[in-house]
């Protein structure tokens, strides 16, 4: 069995699949936020921390499993700076942080022109998303705790980092790891077309506070009361929901990963990214196994909560109720009854729009006819009936997968804890009619 932790900004997820990648255990928690010292919100590091280490040893101590390995997913773009001894040094700054502009023309007058660095890292210049930038800020804005950073983790490592320190407490070095798919994640750390860190990031003095690279399907064994047990590596979380789409199907297919961003990933398109693509919030991830993914990301998720919380509060009612609304989705010129659907059909039609956008920017020119959507919106019959009208030539299917993000993580270090062949039937398909 393989124990999972999936960290979303929203959940924080624990799983335990068996080796037929049946979860046999799941817990879902949300933590509450803290703020920086700006006043900024940002994740909570002691109690994230807290929770990661409880579930730990909550499911290592259950006899009912035999854990041979853990892994870990997590949201990009967020840094953990650790001293000499380990120690957190800085807040998890929140990634929608704004960035100072006079020091993002500062990073260019040294650097280079913006539009060039964006097509060699293949990331749009999103400010504190880049979290390349977040170091830079704290390289110029604190100076002094820059100087005691040994290393900068991501989040997906850092957790791999805790979890290895309190199961093995001698504080090995390797455990302590960088990771292709969170340096490849609009990082502007990472130079696509060399395949290495970009030259700015040696330039800067910054790449010595990266450990090494380690390949994404390679584990740390441990023993725990004289279990072995392989800790890998950990992934960025949008990477990780793609594997098991990779490993069941062979026919090219966009998927699109829907949470607090809905994430378009077309691992078949490998058309370099234009300026104009760029300006459009069109990326490259990295996969797990070092390849390209061209993708564009749209904030759909993140809208769509916020626009929920909003009419449930005019209309005073739960804010699921959009799960209570029945299908055909009226034509605009239709008369809807009650002023809370006519409002929510109206947003989800506008949200559609932007999501067709982002989606064909993805598609690129590539021959895709089948899309997949995976999350929380899969679960959302009105999205499903207006993305499979805007995509008349496609077939649009739900994806129903058992915690796909969860899956991959736990798919990409396969070897190390099972032995049975992975099923090509662990994703179920609906198809949407129009």
């Amino acid at each position: 069995m393989i124990l999972l932790l999936d960290i979303g900004k929203t959940n924080k997820k624990c799983f335990v699949f068996d080796e037929d990648y049946r979860i046999v255990f799941e817990k879902t928690t949300q933590l509450a936020e803290t703020q920086d010292e700006d006043g900024e919100s940002c994740e909570d590091l002691d109690l994230l921390q807290n929770w990661v280490l409880a579930s730990v040893r909550e499911i290592l101590s259950d006899e009912r499993f035999q854990i041979r390995a853990i892994n870990v997913t997590t949201y990009g773009a967020s840094f953990v700076h650790l001293d000499s001894e380990g120690r957190p040094l800085t807040p998890l700054y929140n990634y929608l942080k704004p960035f100072p502009e006079a020091l993002r023309k500062q990073f260019f007058d040294t650097y280079g022109e913006e539009g060039k660095i964006e097509i060699e890292t293949a990331s749009p210049i999103l400010g504190s998303l880049n979290s390349g930038l977040q170091l830079y800020l704290i390289q110029h804005h604190k100076p002094l705790i820059f100087r005691q950073i040994k290393w900068s983790l991501h989040l997906p490592q850092y957790v791999v980092y805790i979890v290895g320190r309190v199961l093995n407490p001698s504080d090995d070095p390797e455990l302590k790891a960088s990771e292709i798919t969170s340096i490849g994640c609009h990082t502007i750390l990472w130079d696509f077309r060399k395949n290495d860190y970009h030259d700015w990031v040696k330039a800067a003095d910054i790449a010595d506070k990266f450990p090494p690279i380690r390949p994404s399907n390679t584990t740390f064994p441990i023993t725990n009361h004289h279990l072995p047990i392989n800790i890998g590596t950990g992934l960025h979380d949008s990477s990780a929901a793609l594997i098991p789409y990779l490993a069941c199907f062979e026919e090219p297919f966009v998927l699109i990963s829907t949470g607090t961003w809905c994430i378009s990933l077309n691992p078949f398109n490998q058309e370099p990214l234009t300026p104009e693509e760029l300006a459009q919030d069109c990326l490259c991830y990295l996969s797990y196994e070092g390849k390209p993914i061209k993708a564009a990301r749209y904030f759909g998720g993140h809208e769509h909560e916020k626009m929920a919380k909003k009419m449930a509060e005019e209309f005073d009612v739960a804010e699921d109720f959009y799960r209570q609304l029945t299908l055909p989705v009226p034509s605009t010129r239709d008369k809807i009854s009650g002023s809370l659907e006519t409002s929510y059909f109206s947003f989800m039609r506008q949200l559609i729009e932007k999501q067709t956008v982002s989606t064909r920017l993805a598609i690129g020119n590539t021959p895709i006819r089948r899309i997949f959507v995976d999350g929380g919106f899969s679960r959302n019959e009105i999205y499903m009936a207006l993305m499979a009208a805007a995509f008349p030539e496609m077939e649009v299917f739900a994806a129903e997968v058992a915690q796909a993000t969860a899956l991959g993580a736990a798919m990409a270090i396969h070897g190390s804890w099972n032995e049975k062949p992975v099923s090509k039937d662990l994703i179920s398909l609906k198809k949407i009619r129009v």
